[in-house]
């Protein structure tokens, strides 16, 4: 049993690290290449990875779509690639350097976001508490993106418009997790395997359409050369290696316990940050802080909730 539960440290531990280092190395690659070609290209050989790795697992059955809800799935695997890989990714690349930290600040905040989620699509309203919480990680996340001063968030809102992308992404992230629940009788391996691969389909698509009407540039080939580190961390680590350490680790440990784990995806790129010379300010700092405070917290919360309350049995007379 302990082991088993060492197991789900380390997987946890491994899938966050690998995930905080993505945005650091993102800040590299996308000073030399487009987010829309870096996305199919990351997406692209995770995927491939992915399904080698089912069929192993789990044959051809696990291949097979019949009898499913393809368009469900198609929908599903777009939102979260598409989505999360453009706007992410386009949204880092407009910040410049401090896109790195906000886009790991959003990581933090997605077990929050996926309240929000389940709230709209299934009807399950929060605690008030949980709420509360929210808005104190969104505050958390709001002093990341204006380094403190609240007021410019308001004076000049088109100067944090690419802030917003990167929001927008991580709800997309959000819905596509949630989405999984739809496929109960689905291993998390094909989920994330067939997902990803229709993912691709429209990353294709839609990259053909930007390159067909020059609205982006086909890179060269010395930018394809000067990516490959790049695309090798973030599809095979941090895409297949942290994708499966996390379901791993999830399943050992529980989502509850698995979540607080996300804390580690900031502090690894505000540390990677600094190591490069990017250094967070202490609003910045603070903004982390508050987040992770209010994910821990929430946490804590709801395993309050979860535990069985002991009843008093009054002593009858006889």
């Amino acid at each position: 049993m302990k082991n088993s539960y060492s197991t789900g440290v380390i997987c946890c531990l491994i899938a966050t690290l690998s995930w905080g280092a993505t945005f650091p190395i993102m800040t590299s690659a996308l000073t030399r290449i487009d987010p829309y070609t870096f996305t199919l290209l990351r997406y692209g050989f995770a995927g491939i990875a992915l399904l080698i790795a089912l069929f192993l697992r789990e044959g051809k059955q696990g291949l097979s779509l019949k009898g499913e809800r393809i368009g469900l799935v198609w929908l599903l695997g777009s939102v979260g690639f598409v989505g999360f890989g453009f706007f992410v990714f386009l949204g880092q690349q407009m910040a410049g350097k401090s896109g790195a930290l906000t886009a790991s600040i959003m990581m933090a905040t997605m077990p929050m976001l996926s309240i929000l989620v389940n709230w709209v699509l299934r009807k399950v309203a929060p605690p008030a508490i949980s709420i509360g919480l929210i808005l104190m990680s969104f505050f958390g996340v709001m002093t990341v993106i204006t380094k403190g001063h609240y007021s410019n968030l308001f004076d000049f809102p088109s100067s944090y418009s690419a802030n917003g992308l990167i929001i927008l992404g991580a709800l997309c992230w959000v819905i596509y997790t949630v989405g999984a629940s739809f496929f109960p009788t689905w291993s998390p391996l094909k989920y994330t395997a067939l997902t990803t691969y229709l993912g691709v389909i429209s990353i294709v698509v839609l990259n053909g359409i930007l390159y067909a009407c020059g609205i982006v540039p086909v890179p060269a080939i010395s930018e394809f050369e000067f990516v490959i580190p790049h695309v090798f961390y973030t599809a095979f680590i941090a895409g297949f290696i942290g994708i499966l350490c996390w379901n791993i680790g999830n399943k050992i440990l529980t989502p509850l316990n698995g979540v607080l784990f996300m804390d580690i995806v900031p502090i690894t790129a505000f540390s990677i940050s600094a190591m490069t010379g990017i250094k967070p300010s202490a609003p910045e700092i603070a903004g982390a802080c508050i987040t992770g405070s209010a994910l821990i917290l929430n946490n804590l919360y709801l395993r309050y909730r979860s535990t069985p309350k002991k009843v008093a049995i009054p002593i009858r007379d006889n």
